[in-house]
């Protein structure tokens, strides 16, 4: 757990250095609660400012400690464990991030927001190589760091991130419909078309937030606030298709 920690810590506090210079200046970002579709509700402190999209915070960092200290399987092999946790650090490091950023509305944790998400969807890839290939915490560590300097594009470009956001997410699509296709089973392709639908409503919903707005079902728990529902579904069901697949795998070594 500690490598995996470090693994985490590390990036983690150099990129929120890095975005706390004068170097992402202008990455296009939105900075005021007009970005979201939920009101605000005034009389609540300013961590609590839009509630729902506040709270749901917490779903995540529920969820990644769950995986990371909750979840036990006996023909977990070394290496799978230490994607598990890899994984689920990145869940729990990811919502303060995110609950900052609709407290403090500064540029630096929106950076961070934006940036964070790249490097937890390159993961997805990473440990599906781990399950078929002798993939090395070195070449894990490459695609991370790959991934990491793809948020330059945001530097370039104004749709610079969203190009580089859908690069990572049809990548971790494509090699888990391809990992499915070799080496899934039925539950595999269960949680795989679970984790797919939970990723397109994240997209959706969180692109529809305001046209959904006008409909009085969103206007208080808004399609924002239900595309992070869908986000920490999608984080659940990767971790249940990839420690699934893990354990195949590991069945399959042993058999052999």
């Amino acid at each position: 757990m500690i490598s995996a920690f470090a693994h985490v810590i590390v990036p983690f506090l150099l990129c929120t250095a890095l975005a706390n210079t004068s170097l992402f200046d202008e990455v296009n970002v939105d900075l005021t609660y007009d970005h979201y579709a939920e009101q605000t509700v005034d009389f609540l402190p300013r961590f609590l400012a839009m509630p729902f999209n506040s709270l749901i915070n917490i779903a995540y960092t529920l969820m990644g400690l769950y995986w990371l200290l909750k979840y036990r399987d006996k023909s977990e092999t070394k290496e799978s464990r230490y994607h598990r946790e890899v994984f689920a650090f990145m869940a729990v490091f990811y919502a303060p991030v995110q609950w900052t950023r609709l407290t403090v509305l500064k540029r630096a944790p929106a950076v961070l927001d934006q940036w964070f998400t790249l490097p937890i969807f390159a993961w997805v890839p990473v440990w599906i190589n781990s399950t078929h290939n002798k993939t090395t915490r070195k070449f894990a560590l490459m695609v991370e760091i790959c991934s990491v300097l793809s948020y330059g594009f945001a530097l370039v470009f104004a749709w610079g991130f969203d190009a580089a956001l859908l690069g990572h997410v049809l990548l971790a699509i494509y090699k888990g419909i391809q990992v499915q296709m070799h080496a899934g089973n039925q539950k595999t392709c269960k949680y795989l078309v679970l984790a797919v639908l939970s990723c397109s409503g994240f997209v959706v919903l969180k692109a529809l937030d305001h046209w959904l707005a006008q409909f009085w079902v969103f206007q208080r728990v808004t399609g924002h606030f239900w595309s992070k529902v869908c986000d920490v579904l999608q984080f659940h069901y990767s971790f249940c298709f990839l420690t699934t697949l893990s354990q195949s795998s590991a069945v399959k070594a042993k058999d052999c």
